[in-house]
């Protein structure tokens, strides 16, 4: 089931607003919405969650256009991934289930300068964007930055900018585990005449796409998008929460490093470290943070329930984690690389044949294997997730819905972790409000446990489910 291709046999009719699609829980907040509709009064602000949404002081929230309808990546009348990609790669050698349409896939990293260390993978997003400034195939780069300055409660701390020079680009070479939102960029790529890239998640690289479609100027202008292999959303609250854990305010934290590397531990390790204002460094463990666990869902943006693109299907190159042996145990970090453009094909080649990059051929099973979770939440899951009654307009999505066939404990596993990612934003919300941090804390601890159980069988609940409910796997 987990690689199912369907369309939904429980599609919408009419248009959506942005109203509707909110008031679903399907805005992930990308600003595709707002950089095209180009009024004075409609702009991106965070909600009490921490998490982008369009805010307007006109009728526009309410107007069911076929504008808004078609360029909204979760919009039930938009085109879906396949499609898109149908479209973009006509030619393309081979198409997998999984993966998409592709050209050639593969597993290493840069070889050349301080590409790998500065990176929190093997360092072949920022080598790629690099070369093709270089190259002069590009003017200028869209990527996602630290803010400078010291970080608040209602201030972002990353944001996406435009780079023109390769020593720029380095300032975005970590993973950036916050919301960002693109309406900013969007209307300088249309102002700026020039070639861009632009480095994204993939329903914002899929949200690109659609406004291109309805957008002859950034059609024309974005040359090249660089996707990134997507686990889910979170939002600016995890962060805050990181910090509440190490004994600061977030007011008191100027950067954060996500992923930090170090010898002594394996890539798969994550380690948050926490720049202070005064100049100190706290950093911990995420196993050791109560919403540490990635697959538990806490501050999870709703929309991403219901995204079944976990490689960036719709993007000219998508970048992962190589989470497998003997490459998930190297401290320096490896990537996955699928490329789906015959240029940037030729570009990867030249860099290899120059030894400026170590990269191996990878069959598409093997970088399946290496993002397993991940397809399962996003097809197994999702087909689970797409059977329950739902409140507001039912996403388009490629995987049916389907409950049967399901075990008991996969299916306590996948409403866990529905409930997790739902209840944990209003938690957290509850807690800041009233200045108890220990609210939230504790009942984090107490539904991480009650993952755990499902998950992992850990302590006497989980030896009990073992029992009575054997079938498990993450």
């Amino acid at each position: 089931m987990s690689s199912s291709r369907h369309s939904d046999p429980l599609g919408n009719t009419g248009r959506v607003s942005p109203a509707d699609v909110i008031r679903s829980g399907l805005c992930i907040g990308c600003g595709a919405c707002v950089a095209r509709a180009q009024e004075n009064d409609v702009h991106m602000g965070f909600d009490r969650f921490g998490q982008w949404k369009p805010r307007a002081g006109s009728g526009w929230m309410r107007d069911r256009t076929a504008d808004f309808s078609r360029i909204c990546p979760f919009s039930p009348d938009g085109k879906n991934e396949d499609v898109l990609a149908e479209e973009l790669f006509p030619n393309a050698v081979k198409t997998d289930p999984q993966l998409g349409r592709l050209e050639a896939t593969f597993v290493g990293h840069v070889a050349e300068g301080a590409f790998r260390a500065g990176g929190s993978s093997g360092g072949m997003v920022t080598w790629v964007a690099t070369e093709l400034l270089r190259k002069g195939l590009l003017d200028a780069v869209a990527h996602v930055v630290e803010r400078s300055g010291s970080a608040s409660s209602d201030e972002r701390l990353f944001s996406y900018t435009i780079s023109r020079d390769p020593r720029a680009l380095q300032t975005g070479a970590k993973s950036r585990y916050y919301p960002v939102e693109m309406s900013g960029v969007i209307e300088e790529i249309r102002r700026t005449p020039g070639r861009y890239a632009v480095v994204g998640i993939p329903c914002f690289i899929k949200a690109l796409r659609l406004l291109s479609s309805a957008d002859p100027i950034l059609k024309e202008r974005i040359a090249f998008t660089l996707g990134l292999v997507c686990g889910h959303m979170k939002s600016a609250r995890m962060t805050e929460s990181f910090s509440w854990q190490m004994g600061q305010r977030i007011q008191d934290v100027e950067r954060i490093d996500y992923r930090s590397k170090s010898p002594d531990r394996p890539a798969s390790w994550y380690r948050a470290s926490l720049g202070l204002r005064n100049g100190e460094l706290r950093a911990r463990d995420w196993w050791n943070l109560v919403d540490g666990d990635w697959g538990a869902g806490f501050f999870q943006n709703s929309a991403c329930n219901y995204c079944d693109d976990v490689v960036a299907e719709t993007a000219d190159i998508s970048f992962g984690d190589a989470w497998q042996e003997p490459y998930s145990s190297d401290w320096r970090g490896t990537n996955v690389v699928i490329v789906r453009s015959r240029a940037l094909l030729e570009l990867i080649g030249a860099g290899m044949e120059s030894g400026r990059i170590c990269l191996s051929p990878a069959d598409e099973a093997f970088v399946v294997s290496t993002q397993a979770a991940g397809f399962r939440q996003r097809r197994e899951g999702l087909a689970f997730r797409m059977s329950l009654p739902r409140f507001g307009i039912r996403p388009g999505k490629r995987v049916a819905a389907v409950r049967h066939g399901l075990g008991a404990r996969r299916k306590m596993i996948y409403g866990m972790r529905l409930a997790i990612s739902f209840w944990s934003h209003r938690v957290f919300w509850l807690a800041r409000e009233m200045h108890w941090p220990g609210l939230y804390l504790g009942w984090a601890r107490l539904m991480l446990s009650c993952y755990h159980a499902l998950a992992y069988s850990r302590g006497p609940m989980g030896r009990l489910l073992d029992r009575f409910c054997p079938d498990r796997k993450l």
